[in-house]
């Protein structure tokens, strides 16, 4: 976690000259984060190293949201050429790690986050990519790509897709598309100091789509257990004040199981790929919100896919499950 080698002339430029640069955070991504102190103020610097990252899709999210009242950070000062971006700090406060210090804040946070995702739903969609077949398509093909031969199964691909288009095919059309943020959990939003806005962190992936998905993303947390009574609440809760009605309900389970599928190939990936060994461990809460999901009776052919491909005991931590 050293700066980048050009990080001193960006910040002498963007008139930080003399900041101390302090090591913040890395993600799944290759993006780092550093925290740059100067007297009494702070920013945080985003390397975006190209050609691995392009940041201008979080500057134009960023400024979009930011034109409508949402809680993104301001960008301060960019050099797109070195990667170089340096945003607004909202502190170290994230739902996370307040929710699990405090559980009796929970219900009133995830209220919150609840209706912001209402409010982000009113607005007409980003200039942005839509969220069609071949992008759910290509996304739950990294289950079978990385997860199933990571622990020895050989699996039927083609049905597979066939399973993935039945239930896909009815969510693109009837309903508005929403600018779907895709990383919307409990380690993506701030509580910023002195504000009543949730801060808005990871969504330079954002696409046009069905906006039960970062429903799901928040109340199927793929790195916080979320209680089944807390999902419940909160679905009934957007469902309630937006009038959504059943064809919403199914579309959140299928978008569960679609979700969760590809975060099972993703984790997986980032094992067997990338080298990093934290991401197996989170696999069974994944797995076990991708079983409830297929419960929902408009998920039957995925699965039965998945009973006649991947056994039960094959389905979890798949470090653990071939015991390297």
């Amino acid at each position: 976690m050293n700066p980048p080698a050009a990080a001193p002339d960006f910040l002498i430029a963007a008139g930080w000259e003399g900041a101390e640069i302090r090591p913040l955070a890395g993600d799944a991504s290759f993006r780092r984060y550093f925290r740059v102190v100067h007297h009494d103020r702070s920013a945080i610097l985003m390397d975006a190293p190209p050609p691995y990252e392009d940041p201008r899709p979080f500057i134009s999210i960023a400024r979009w949201l930011g034109e409508r009242g949402f809680a993104a950070p301001r960008i301060l000062s960019e050099n797109l050429e070195q990667g170089l971006i340096l945003l607004e700090d909202f502190g170290d406060a994230r739902l996370r790690e307040t929710v699990d210090a405090a559980p009796e804040s929970e219900l009133r946070l995830y209220e919150e986050a609840v209706d912001l995702l209402i409010r982000l739903g009113q607005h007409e969609a980003a200039d942005i990519r839509p969220y069609d077949l071949a992008e759910y398509q290509r996304e739950v093909a990294l289950l079978p790509e990385w997860y199933t031969p990571a622990v020895g199964l050989e699996v039927d691909m083609q049905g597979y897709v066939d399973a993935w288009d039945q239930v896909l095919v009815p969510l693109l059309t009837g309903h508005t598309p929403v600018t779907v943020l895709r990383d919307y959990h409990a380690e993506n939003i701030m509580l910023i100091e002195g504000s009543e806005s949730l801060g808005l962190l990871d969504f330079q992936d954002a696409l046009a789509g069905h906006p039960a998905y970062d429903l799901v993303s928040l109340l199927q947390d793929a790195r916080r257990d979320v209680a089944p009574e807390l999902e419940t609440a909160m679905l009934d809760r957007y469902q309630r004040i937006t009038g959504a009605g059943d064809a919403f309900e199914i579309a959140y389970n299928v978008l569960g199981a679609q979700r969760n599928a590809k975060i099972v190939g993703i984790f997986t990936r980032l094992w067997k790929r990338d080298g990093k060994q934290r991401y197996p461990g989170l696999c069974p809460r994944v797995w076990g919100y991708l079983e409830r999901d297929l419960k929902h009776p408009a998920l039957k052919p995925v699965s039965d896919w998945f009973d006649a491909n991947v056994p039960t005991e094959m389905r979890g931590d798949p470090l653990a499950i071939v015991g390297e």
